[in-house]
């Protein structure tokens, strides 16, 4: 068993993807590929994945991505066009359509470079502002304290990885201490709720795999995981965020609207209801270039 290798656990039944990040003497620390879980697992437990297996999966986990993609895409169009109607009907007559849009901006923070890089690509193709930063779990809460004043976002992500630790004599779910990263989670939540209490200024997504979603929302969040304990796809936070940055300032985001099109659903992800950061503008900006200006200023 070598370092970045590709291996499924053998007692899991296969049923996620892992790269094998660091190798010991009879174990090893594996990432899963798609979800955000770490975990270590004796060696002879793991098996190399084949080329088909790996095609497949990986041809599954893009199609569910696609779909996501889309139906997000699909909710922000028909969010727009609604939204537009409202507006152009109350202020301007019909043949006056110049308009520019403000989305919500998101400040989003990973415990996992790779994850984040994939992350940034999907805001990129969904045209969401974002500005993303790894940081490990146990840092978040300080970096948060720096940034958060010179940021300004409208939306945070603190994401990485978590989930229930093994080997505990009494597995308690409602205990903190029972995670791996959540209660991380919670102290980098308390901070950006310090920077601003109003939950429908700034909207926090926030958690991992099967994080606990209870402590994450009673300590400020508007969405988490995992409220089924269940490992959520490294993407579904960032289609959480893009809702909430194209939804309008005058609507509420609903979860029951964005689990569906997430890749794990209402098992992996929920929220309260929470208003949008979406604006809209008039006229839409001039080509500076091409207007003539008389000076008015000695």
């Amino acid at each position: 068993m070598e370092q970045g290798e590709l291996v499924v656990r053998k007692s899991y039944g296969g049923d996620i993807t892992f790269r094998v990040e660091q190798v010991h003497k009879d174990f090893a620390v594996i990432k899963g590929t798609d979800f955000r879980l770490v975990a270590d697992s004796p060696i002879e437990d793991l098996t190399n994945v084949t080329e088909t297996t790996l095609k497949r999966r990986s041809q599954q986990a893009q199609i569910k991505m696609l779909k996501s993609v889309e139906a997000v895409e699909e909710l922000r169009r028909r969010q727009k066009e609604r939204h537009w109607s409202e507006f152009e009907h109350a202020t301007i007559s019909s043949h006056q359509t110049s308009y520019f849009e403000v989305p919500g901006k998101v400040l989003h923070l990973d415990g996992d470079p790779n994850y984040l890089q994939k992350s940034m690509a999907l805001y990129q193709q969904l045209r969401v502002p974002a500005e993303g930063h790894f940081v490990l779990e146990g840092n978040m809460a300080d970096f948060l304290h720096r940034v958060l004043p010179v940021s300004r976002p409208d939306v945070v992500v603190i994401t990485g990885h978590d989930g229930v630790l093994k080997g505990l004599r009494r597995r308690d779910l409602y205990n903190l201490q029972t995670y791996k990263n959540s209660q991380n989670f919670v102290n980098a939540i308390l901070v950006a709720r310090q920077y601003e209490r109003n939950r429908d200024l700034l909207t926090i997504v926030a958690g991992a795999c099967q994080s606990h979603f209870e402590a994450l929302l009673q300590a400020g969040a508007n969405f988490a995981s995992s409220p089924g304990r269940v490992m959520i796809h490294a993407l579904d936070p960032v289609n959480v965020a893009a809702k909430s940055a194209y939804t309008s300032i005058r609507d509420t985001v609903k979860i029951g609207d964005i689990s569906p099109h997430t890749v794990t659903g209402i098992d992996g992800i929920g929220g309260i209801e929470t208003r949008g950061s979406y604006r809209i503008g008039m006229p839409n900006w001039k080509d500076l270039s091409k207007i003539h200006v008389t000076p008015s200023v000695i």
